[in-house]
């Protein structure tokens, strides 16, 4: 399952309700890569619960800016539009999981 990318125009419309996961990540990183198959693995776990999306912060500076991401992968956890939790660098599926569900 791939996961949906948001760009700025709709960022805000796809966080606003429910739990979601956005991936701070940008194609030349190496650790944002490996990452992504433990993300798609969780998105299906999480499927009905919980979203997760990608952010690329070379096409979205200004939401990178935003959220204060300096080092990616970053990974924020929004829950009805607002963040709730957050975490740098490529972690466990059980950990995102577990992240991601404490919000509920």
């Amino acid at each position: 399952m791939a996961l949906k990318e948001l760009n700025e125009a709709d960022f805000q419309s796809t966080i606003n309700e429910g739990v979601t996961l956005v991936d701070f990540w940008a194609p030349w990183c190496g650790p944002c890569r490996n990452l992504a198959p433990i993300l798609e693995e969780a998105a299906g776990d999480l499927e009905g619960r919980a979203s997760i999306v990608k952010v690329n912060t070379d096409e979205n500076l200004a939401l990178a800016q935003k959220y204060g991401v300096s080092s990616i992968p970053f990974m924020v956890v929004f829950k009805d539009g607002q963040p709730v939790a957050q975490t740098v660098g490529v972690k466990p599926k059980g950990e995102i999981v577990s992240m991601i569900e404490a919000h509920l």
